[in-house]
C-alpha cells in the first residue's frame, strides 16, 4: 500500500484548540526525500507535550499544527537511502524526527540534544517545511528516528512508550536505577506510572511514588510501588522521609512544587532530575539545599533513537504493561479533553479503525 499524496488528521488552528476544538482535516506532509519513510499509523499516544502545543502553552505555536508524538504503524514508502527499514515494517516514532547527525551531540548519540533538533510535530525542517505528528492516518519522517517494534510490545502498548516511556527510563538508566537504589517518582501521571513501572523491573531496592494525594495510592502498589507519600496528607512527611533516596524522577508539570522538600528526600550525594515541563519556572531553591549533602539537580529531555531502541527491547523481555485505555481516533478532541482533566489512568492511547470514510469526519 502506497502513501497519499495528501494526508489527514486532527488539525489545532488556534490556542483554543485543547479545549476539544480540532477539526479533521486534509494537510501536506513535509516534501518526501531519500531519508524518509511514510508510515501507516495504526496507534498514537497522547501526551501531556500535545495539549502544551495546542494552547501555545510553552511558546507560539504555529498553525494549524497537527500534534501527536507517541506514533506507531506500518511502513509504506521508504527512500532511497534507508537500509534499515523496508515497506511492512512495524515502527514507531517519539517526540523527535529529525537531528544535523553530524555535531557532536550526535555523534555520541545524543540526537535529543542537538541544536537543529526538529521536533515530531511543530517544528520546522531544514527544507522550510512543518512537522506534523500522529493524529493522523499517515505520518512522514526521517527514518533515523523511526523505531522497530519487538515482536512481543503489542502497538498500543508501545506508542505511549515512545514518549512517555524514554522520558522517564533514560534518566533511570542513566542515573544508575538498579539493584540497591531507592528511588522516587514524583507525580503518578502517564510519565509517572512509566517510571514506576521501569523502575521495578531494573531492579530497584525501593520505589516510592510522591504525589499531593493518596488517591492513587492503590494503583501505585499495583504498578510495584513499595511506599507512597501524600505531601498535601502527611504530616512532616520530608522530616519523615528524609535522606531515603537515592534518585528522584520529578515528572510533574506544574511549577508549584515543594522543591527543597523534595531535596531533603535525598541521601548524601543523591540526585533529582526534573523531566516535566512546567509552563513556568521552577521554585527557587537555597544554595544549602545542595551544599549540605552534595545532591546534584538536573534535567533530562525524551530519549535518543538508541535509548529507544534499548527501552523497547527491556519492556518486551521484562513483560511490562503499561496502563492505557485505547479510543477510537475519531474521539481525539475529547480524548485531549479528559486528558487535561486529569481522567487518564494513566495514558490515553488513539487507535485509527481504518474507516474509509476517516476524510469525512
Amino acid at each position: 500500500m502506497a502513501s497519499p499524496k495528501e494526508f489527514h488528521g486532527w488539525l489545532g488552528r488556534d490556542n483554543k484548540a485543547a479545549e476539544g476544538n480540532m477539526t479533521w482535516s486534509a494537510f501536506q506532509p513535509k516534501p518526501f526525500s531519500a531519508i524518509d519513510v511514510d508510515i501507516k499509523i495504526s496507534h498514537c499516544g497522547i501526551c501531556g507535550s500535545d495539549i502544551h502545543t495546542l494552547r501555545s502553552g510553552w511558546k507560539s505555536t504555529r498553525y494549524p499544527v497537527c500534534v501527536g508524538h507517541e506514533i506507531v504503524g506500518h511502513v509504506v514508502r521508504v527512500g532511497d537511502q534507508v537500509r534499515h527499514l523496508k515497506t511492512g515494517d512495524r515502527v514507531g516514532v517519539g517526540a523527535q524526527a529529525f537531528s544535523c547527525l553530524k555535531c557532536e551531540d550526535c555523534k555520541a548519540g545524543l540526537e535529543q540534544h542537538c541544536s537543529r533538533m526538529v521536533g515530531t510535530y511543530n517544528g520546522k525542517y531544514p527544507d522550510g517545511s512543518f512537522s506534523m505528528g500522529g493524529y493522523a492516518d499517515y505520518a512522514r519522517v526521517p527514518a533515523h528516528f523511526a523505531i522497530k517494534i519487538p515482536e512481543q510490545l503489542e502497538s498500543g502498548d508501545a506508542a505511549p512508550m515512545m514518549c512517555g516511556g524514554v522520558t522517564v527510563y533514560s534518566p533511570l538508566k542513566k542515573n544508575g536505577a538498579g539493584p540497591g537504589k531507592r528511588v522516587g517518582i514524583v507525580g503518578l501521571g502517564g510519565l509517572g506510572h512509566f517510571g514506576v513501572l521501569f523502575a521495578k523491573a531494573l531492579g530497584c531496592e525501593k520505589v516510592v511514588v510522591i504525589s499531593r494525594r493518596r488517591n492513587k495510592e492503590k494503583d501505585a502498589r499495583e504498578m510495584g510501588a513499595d511506599d507512597y507519600i501524600a505531601t498535601a496528607e502527611d504530616e512532616k512527611w520530608a522530616r519523615k522521609h528524609s535522606q531515603s533516596l537515592d534518585l528522584i524522577i520529578s515528572t510533574v508539570s506544574s511549577p508549584d512544587m515543594p522543591l527543597e522538600s523534595y531535596l531533603r528526600l535525598l541521601r548524601t550525594n543523591g540526585t533529582f532530575i526534573q523531566v516535566g515541563a512546567p509552563e513556568d519556572k521552577l521554585p527557587r531553591i537555597g544554595a544549602y539545599s545542595l551544599i549540605q549533602k552534595g545532591v546534584k539537580v538536573g534535567g533530562s529531555n525524551i530519549g535518543s533513537p538508541k535509548e529507544i531502541e534499548d527501552m523497547l527491547k527491556f519492556a518486551a523481555e521484562k513483560g511490562i504493561k503499561p496502563w492505557v485505555e485505547q479510543r477510537d481516533m475519531k474521539d481525539a478532541n475529547k480524548s485531549v479533553v479528559d486528558m487535561e482533566d486529569g481522567k487518564a489512568r494513566y495514558r490515553y492511547v488513539l487507535v485509527n479503525a481504518d474507516q474509509p470514510d476517516r476524510a469525512k469526519l
